[in-house]
């Protein structure tokens, strides 16, 4: 589908932009990248980079102009302590890129328009893996009441730009699990649970100190398999109908960090469990059986096998991308 078609990566530098740019680049596409303060990670000279900022009206417009299909994966994102001592961070300056991309790809009459959501859109839901039905089923978790309502926010706006506006735009939306791999970030102050952890792993951290119990329970998704949902949802889905991408199981914290000591060969190691510090959501499951029958996917990566791959890719080269 993508071969010689126009298309448009932003967030080109991050985590999921890098391999999805990665993707399409083997997939024949002619492909425009942003990037804001980062420098690009895949280097290609068949990709056309285009430093800009998403924050202003006219960068949206101008890199749109032309283009086909537009991946939205520009966004101010960090961890669960950013979020927890700043709970705004990533509500304004997301609403504003998110809103002007979407009007910028409308008027240049961009075909589709593959937006990235999160499961902290739904409601606590205990151990019952969440449907997609149930987002507005009550308020978003208290930590990511702020995150959660920029989301729904932004998927109404999806929803309306593809079905009550005259010559709608599709809109395609995605609510990934946590996602994990090559090219994740891995600072600890803006990273995500199981990059903060395999990186303290590896590197050998003593004692290994791990928020709260090691008690919460996420779905974990390796990269691979959720770029080939995302090519597979921009390709199937023609009408505004958000999708849950996971792995359709979970794994709590303790899990996740035996598994790393045992694959990485850190037998001795010393963990320490802080219950003073806050726990972000206790349990999130998502189902993701609608994905199996739109999209015909199922993630083939399992957890062990995504931490090897992921330890393995962040030895050989973080020191090269640090």
């Amino acid at each position: 589908m993508f071969k010689d078609k126009h298309v448009l990566v932003t967030g080109a530098a991050g985590f999921v932009g890098a391999n999805l740019v990665q993707r399409l680049i083997s997939l024949g596409a002619k492909l425009r990248a942003t990037i804001h303060k980062k420098d690009p990670i895949i280097l290609d000279k068949r990709i056309e980079y285009v430093r800009c900022d998403l924050l202003h009206m006219d960068d949206c417009k101008r890199v749109v102009s032309g283009m086909e299909y537009v991946f939205m994966c520009a966004a101010n994102t960090s961890g669960a302590a950013v979020i927890a001592s700043t709970p705004l961070v990533h509500v304004t300056p997301n609403i504003i890129m998110n809103s002007q991309m979407l009007e910028a790809a409308y008027f240049a009459k961009v075909k589709k328009f593959i937006w990235l959501s999160s499961n902290v859109v739904y409601p606590p839901t205990g151990s019952r893996p969440v449907k997609e039905e149930g987002m507005f089923n009550g308020d978003p978790y208290d930590a990511y009441f702020g995150v959660g309502w920029m989301k729904r926010y932004t998927e109404i706006l999806c929803k309306l730009y593809s079905q009550r506006l005259q010559n709608p735009i599709k809109t395609v939306v995605l609510r990934p699990s946590n996602i994990y791999g090559p090219y994740d970030d891995f600072d600890f102050a803006t990273s995500h649970v199981m990059a903060a952890t395999l990186r303290k792993v590896i590197e050998r951290h003593s004692p290994i100190k791990i928020w709260g119990r090691g008690e919460d329970i996420r779905d974990l998704i390796y990269i691979d398999d959720f770029i080939d949902a995302l090519i597979l949802a921009a390709e199937k889905v023609e009408t505004f109908e958000p999708i849950n991408i996971g792995l359709g199981k979970g794994y709590s914290i303790k899990e996740i960090l035996r598994m790393a000591l045992e694959i990485d060969g850190y037998a001795e190691a010393e963990v320490v469990y802080e219950p003073s510090k806050p726990s972000m959501i206790p349990i999130r499951l998502i189902d993701v059986s609608k994905a199996e029958q739109v999209l015909g996917f199922k993630a083939k990566i399992d957890v062990r096998e995504g931490i090897r791959k992921t330890i393995a890719w962040y030895r050989k080269t973080h020191k090269a991308i640090s």
